[in-house]
């Protein structure tokens, strides 16, 4: 099975063969980005899928903020280009979540740590949120798991 990173490469190396630039830049930086962060410590480390996906996460959202700002100055092409990249790395992410999914994620959370028909209360909110989190991992809103963690403790 390959790794993320291992996809990221060889759709580089594919894309370069067609002369796809757009995709070709994008995962180009993309990979000077996992390669800093890999070497850029004290220590080298090497970043695995789940890493490698919050690295996604966060630079299309950094495109998507950016592509806001040239739209806000009036610079629709370079907003499009922007827009572009952010889309393309996002066909890396795993789908998100909707609402009702996160929301049986939640039950079944609160299900597993049930003990003698007592269900959690907001003192294991901790316990109940690290299993939903495990699950959920950066395809649904952090803020708005936990909100529906806590509705459903309380």
């Amino acid at each position: 099975m390959s790794t993320l990173k291992e996809q990221l490469r060889t759709d580089m190396t594919a894309h370069m063969k067609s002369g796809n630039k757009l995709a070709l830049m994008t995962l180009r930086n993309i990979l000077g980005e996992i390669n800093t962060r890999e070497k850029g410590g004290k220590t080298p480390v090497e970043l695995d899928d789940a890493q490698v996906t919050a690295l996604l996460q966060k630079e299309a959202a950094r495109r998507r903020e950016t592509a806001q700002t040239y739209a806000d100055a009036d610079q629709s092409e370079r907003a499009d280009q922007e827009n572009a990249e952010a889309e393309f790395i996002e066909s890396y992410l795993p789908a998100p979540l909707t609402e009702d999914d996160v929301v049986a994620i939640v039950e079944k959370a609160i299900a597993e740590h049930t003990v003698d028909g007592v269900k959690p209360g907001m003192r294991q909110m901790g316990q109940v949120m690290k299993s939903v989190t495990a699950e959920v991992a950066g395809r649904f809103d952090g803020k708005a798991t936990s909100s529906l963690v806590k509705e459903r403790l309380a």
